[in-house]
């Protein structure tokens, strides 16, 4: 009897050497969290919404880097920690993992729960955010909204305010990474234009698309040409701030998303 409890013992033993040796441990994962512009979408009716987070694994190789989107429709800074989806991706993170934190669209709405203040309650939970990651041993990097595509005549107009400048001001307080997110969306609504930039949104005539025959015109959120185009630029743009990621960026050939 004793003999077979050993040798199960050790059976298990070996199973489990076995496991972890063959466990990615080199594989880094770059957690994502943020609102619907970057969020995991419901495909289930053929809807082509697509959050630039859905986008940002075709362009970091997944042998090395992993992208892990917990981007929420809806969620602002307060909401975010409120719902406990934050206590959650803590609960992952490992040291040297990355987490980049975009917020703002929904903490300039008026709603008690989603409501925060740039130089005030936004700064002290993308704080918070930091101080927690690092904590962990995790590499927070901030980033600020996306731009929603507003023309006033032929010229991209912003919408937020000081919902943009404040992460920049906490990742310089804080000595942290800091992605420009909002100066490279402007810069590519731009160079396409009143008529083509509705070529990255949730654009559509009536007819147009099965999944939306009234048609839609949506001014904030991407389709999957949109996501690709911002994650690709996203990717660039964190392998310049963070240069050791650069080895692991894959060439512009968009892998299969959903």
């Amino acid at each position: 009897m004793i003999r077979i409890v050993m040798k199960k013992m050790i059976f298990a033993m070996l199973a489990l050497l076995l496991l972890t040796s063959f466990a990615p441990q080199n594989v880094t994962t770059i957690f994502v969290i943020g609102d619907s512009t970057a969020a995991n979408k419901n495909l289930s009716k053929g809807s082509p919404e697509r959050g630039w987070g859905m986008a940002l694994q075709c362009y970091f190789d997944e042998a090395f880097i992993r992208v892990d989107n917990h981007a929420v429709n809806g969620s602002s800074s307060k909401s975010f920690i409120d719902e406990g989806r934050w206590d959650r991706v803590l609960s992952l993170i490992r040291p040297g993992d990355y987490v980049i934190i975009q917020f703002g669209h929904n903490d300039e709405k008026p709603q008690a729960d989603r409501h925060t203040d740039p130089g005030s309650t936004f700064d002290d939970n993308l704080v918070r955010f930091i101080n927690d990651t690092r904590e962990k041993g995790g590499i927070p990097v901030v980033m600020n909204s996306v731009v929603r595509r507003n023309f006033s005549a032929d010229t991209l107009v912003d919408t937020h305010g000081l919902y943009i400048e404040a992460p920049r001001n906490v990742a310089s307080r804080m000595h942290c990474h800091f992605v420009d997110a909002n100066r490279i969306t402007h810069n590519l609504e731009q160079s396409l234009g009143v008529e083509g930039s509705k070529r990255l949104h949730m654009w559509y005539k009536p007819g147009e698309h099965p999944a939306i025959p009234n048609g839609r015109q949506d001014n904030t959120h991407f389709n999957a040409f949109g996501a690709h185009q911002v994650a690709s630029l996203l990717a660039d743009a964190l392998t310049i701030e963070i240069p050791v990621l650069k080895k692991y960026r894959t060439n512009d050939d968009p892998c299969r998303m959903p």
